[in-house]
């Protein structure tokens, strides 16, 4: 690695780094933000390396901490999405139980749910009484019960695996991830991801 490339190597969430030491401006869609070591180049073309400890999310507004002194600024891109919505609160509460049923990223707002635009899970909702419509917004999906990063797993094939959640259920996966996390699971977890 090129030691004149500069290492972010913590990051200070928003609001507790000071601005005017940024250095440059970073824009990424959500999948860009969970990480742990990645090259970037700013909006200014400063290139530097994300080189945390772990993986982490990270935040509109936070700050990079560059081991060489200053800070870079992380900006959350606007991605093209789904606004789930319904005139009934309860009824959005259904919509939010069958996409979490699913494991889908979704980023739960006041009155709406945002989602990745899937043609078939939109066709779902519509089918289960939603209003749908495609937004430009930044994605900040919930963490999920173990917390971090929020991800789609592909179903119906692959091995099985057990999750528990206080309740009994069974699901295939077979899905590769290319990020840096591990999956916690409780007791009884019958596998582990290498």
């Amino acid at each position: 690695m090129d030691e004149a490339i500069p290492r972010a190597t913590a990051v200070a969430p928003a609001g507790t780094w000071p601005e005017a030491e940024a250095r440059d401006t970073v824009t990424v869609e959500f999948d860009d933000r969970w990480r742990r070591r990645r090259l970037y180049t700013g909006e200014g073309g400063l290139a530097f390396l994300l080189d945390l400890p772990e993986a982490q999310v990270l935040q509109e507004g936070d700050g990079l901490a560059l081991a060489t002194g200053g800070y870079v600024r992380v900006r959350a891109a606007a991605e093209t999405l789904v606004e789930v919505t319904s005139a009934d609160p309860r009824h959005l509460l259904r919509l939010a139980w069958h996409l979490g049923n699913r494991h889908l990223p979704a980023e739960i707002g006041e009155g709406r749910i945002l989602i990745r635009d899937d043609h078939v899970i939109v066709a779902m909702l519509q089918g289960l009484g939603a209003t749908t419509r495609h937004v430009a917004a930044p994605f900040n999906p919930e963490g999920g019960a173990y917390g971090g990063h929020a991800h789609a797993h592909g179903h119906g094939h692959g091995h099985g695996h057990r999750h528990h959640h206080g309740h009994s259920h069974s699901h295939s996966h077979d899905h590769d991830h290319d990020h840096d996390h591990d999956h916690h699971h409780h007791d009884g977890c019958d596998h582990h991801h290498g």
